[in-house]
């Protein structure tokens, strides 16, 4: 499983360091002394970073499920609720990792949904931000003529 790990923060390493031109560590100091200058590669720096967390945590929970496996003796069925405790761990932990690298496969996909066209989440401006407000600041205006009381049911 660790080559496959591998595998995958080797890609989004590349792709991070092929779409920013500067290798990871490169970049890692820039936004440190610069953290203003790109939001997007401050946050694709960021949940490599998390990326990086998670896969961590993985290896972690695979050896632990590894080292219960080695010492049961005979029958898994005698530690079951044991070993299932560390297997959901490691399942957990996958999870986590494949989210974070979506993350990450979006944040570094020019041409992901959402990310073209009028409605995309970068270039909109909200209402409040155009200067208009989001909600009516006014107050509405009330009827002055009085109009006969309505009955429920015929009219009469």
């Amino acid at each position: 499983m660790a080559d496959e790990a591998d595998d995958v923060m080797r890609a989004l390493t590349e792709q991070i360091e092929e779409r920013f031109g500067m290798s990871l560590p490169s970049l890692v100091r820039a936004v440190a002394f610069a953290p203003h200058a790109s939001p997007a590669v401050v946050e694709v720096v960021r949940w490599h970073g998390l990326l990086a967390a998670a896969q961590s945590a993985l290896e972690r929970a695979e050896d632990a499920l590894v080292a219960v496996l080695d010492t049961v003796p005979g029958d898994l069925s005698d530690d079951h609720d044991r070993i299932m405790y560390f297997a959901n761990r490691v399942n957990e932990s996958v999870q986590i990792r494949d989210g974070r690298a979506s993350v990450l496969t979006f944040l570094l996909d020019p041409d992901a949904p959402g990310k073209q066209g009028p409605a995309a989440w970068r270039g909109t401006v909200p209402a409040h931000r155009r200067g208009k407000p989001v909600l009516q600041t006014t107050t509405p205006a009330v009827s002055t003529v009085l109009s006969a009381p309505v009955g429920r049911g015929v009219a009469r």
